[in-house]
């Protein structure tokens, strides 16, 4: 009955500032890294998805323009828009895995070394 281990604290170890980290200039290539890619991938997509539907609002006759069979310009561009989010979650998976993730990598451990 009293034998039920203690849980952890949620909050942060106690002499850690994570201030400094944060105004690091590791901390700062990190946060260059992630926004290096995020900001204009975020942009062009949605760009890309804007036109998209101003084109399927008002330009009607061209995305109704047949490709192949019944299969028109407006179902071609749709199609599109899954394939250029599963290529963007795939690219932003690689650019993590080679830029991101090593830099996070190195400011944990020296946190963890530290504590």
């Amino acid at each position: 009955m009293g034998t039920a281990p203690q849980e952890a604290s949620s909050g942060p170890p106690a002499g850690r500032n994570y201030t400094e980290v944060q105004q690091s200039a590791e901390f700062g290539e990190l946060r260059r890294a992630h926004r290096s890619f995020a900001f204009p991938v975020t942009v062009g997509f949605v760009v890309w998805y804007f036109l998209y539907v101003l084109l399927s609002n008002y330009a009607g006759d061209f995305m109704g323009t047949k490709v192949v069979g019944n299969v028109n310009i407006a179902f071609v561009f749709g199609i599109a828009q899954f394939v250029s989010t599963f290529l963007i979650a795939w690219w932003y998976s690689r650019h993590a895995a080679d830029r991101i993730d090593p830099k996070a990598e190195a400011i944990k451990k020296r946190l963890e070394e530290e504590a």
